[in-house]
């Protein structure tokens, strides 16, 4: 008989997969794979177009829809930089914590429903149980959707998905949504004392992400909706955090390359916002060109993810709520899977043990009392699915 691992054994096993998005997640998806087939459960996979990465998911008890699915995802990031002292790579145990890279952020909850899929199997439930392991969440929530449309069409649907970020096991029920860009902009080189005759793609740039500066300062101007309100900040926020471009102090830039994105109130319209920035890029576009036809901006998008809007006592808070005895209201600003979830017609809440601020740190950890409250978490899940 397959050994029935404790969830401190899977998540030190899950640890030890250097999985950061930029490899391959297969060694990990291997092992998850196996072990589960150890215990007679049928995973499936699906794969992305590089066949370097998969996503995993199952189904446990009767093969009927009305069921709870179990979301995490596999992929971390990158410890480059960071000052650990101990292996990131190792679950350490000191001072009441677990740490390792992933012990948060979002190992920690994989690992749990692992081991709550596994004890299903063997209690027998009359309610189904799933699990969904993504991939690519850090990069944008990239992996997930794909993975959802293979679900829905092989696996009865569930009714609910619980999102096991790390919410210190409060019950989540809103968060914002994103969208960002690539953004390539493309100037004509000239020396700057005759920078009249040419076009700067570093001053051109700066118009775009003075503009975003000037929208944010707009929007904080605005009074809130009731649903924005309970967000921090209350309005959707441009952000530039990555630029590069120039080839020297004397002449006028040719390339200059940087991000933007936004993070929006789950009441405001995803499209609404992309075609508002896109009209901004190309009103700079259009006054480059009249200097010189062969000035241009290039946009790549680079992620798209919905917010998570509250659904008033829906079924996934009702459950959450249920077990947690948290009756509190709670959204966050940064983005997850289950507004993707949600949009493929799933009653979805994040709830899941640590505390976001650990998340992609250096020396990053779950405590074991969390840890312990998620392992409560899935006991009272298993016990309501009975």
């Amino acid at each position: 008989m397959a050994i029935r691992l404790s969830p401190l054994e899977i998540m030190t096993e899950l640890v030890a997969f250097p999985t950061v998005s930029r490899e391959t997640n297969l060694p990990l998806v291997d092992w998850v794979e196996e072990y589960m087939s150890g215990h007679g459960i049928v995973t499936q996979r699906y794969w992305d177009i590089s066949g370097k990465k998969a996503a995993l998911f199952a189904h446990v008890g009767p093969e009927r829809a009305g069921g709870v699915l179990l979301s995490g995802h596999t992929d971390v990031v990158p410890v480059d930089g960071q000052n650990w002292t101990s292996d990131p790579w190792v679950v350490t145990e000191r001072d009441n914590k677990y740490f390792g890279r992933g012990t948060c952020d979002m190992k920690g909850f994989v690992a749990l429903a692992i081991w709550a899929l596994v004890e299903a199997k063997y209690i027998g439930i009359s309610r189904p149980l799933q699990i969904a392991l993504s991939f690519d969440e850090e990069v944008g929530c990239t992996g997930a959707p794909p993975m959802i449309e293979k679900i829905l069409n092989v696996l009865p649907k569930a009714d609910i998905a619980i999102v096991g970020e790390p919410s210190m096991m409060k019950v989540v029920t809103g968060h914002k949504g994103g969208q960002g860009f690539w953004v390539d902009v493309w100037g004509v080189e000239v020396h700057s004392s005759i920078a009249y005759r040419g076009v700067s793609a570093i001053m051109e740039a700066a118009k775009i992400i003075n503009w975003a500066n000037e929208i944010n300062e707009e929007n904080a101007t605005f009074l809130p909706t009731d649903a924005a309100s309970l967000f921090d900040p209350p309005y959707t926020s441009l952000h530039v955090g990555l630029i590069e471009g120039g080839t020297a102090s004397n002449i006028t830039a040719r390339h200059c390359r940087f991000d933007i994105g936004w993070r929006m109130v789950p009441s405001d319209c995803l499209e609404a916002w992309r075609s508002r920035v896109l009209k901004k890029i190309r009103e700079v576009e259009e006054n480059m060109k009249r200097t010189h036809p062969d000035a241009k901006i290039d946009v790549e998008e680079r992620f798209a993810v919905p917010g998570l809007r509250p659904e008033n006592m829906g079924a996934a808070e009702e459950l959450s709520r249920g077990i947690t005895g948290d009756n509190g209201i709670h959204v966050v600003s940064y983005g997850t899977e289950a507004g993707q979830f949600q949009e493929r017609g799933y009653s979805a809440v994040v709830c899941g043990p640590g505390d976001i601020a650990q998340a992609h740190q250096a020396d990053e950890f779950i405590s074991v009392a969390q840890f312990n409250a998620g392992r409560g978490y899935m006991k009272s899940l298993l016990q309501r699915l009975e």
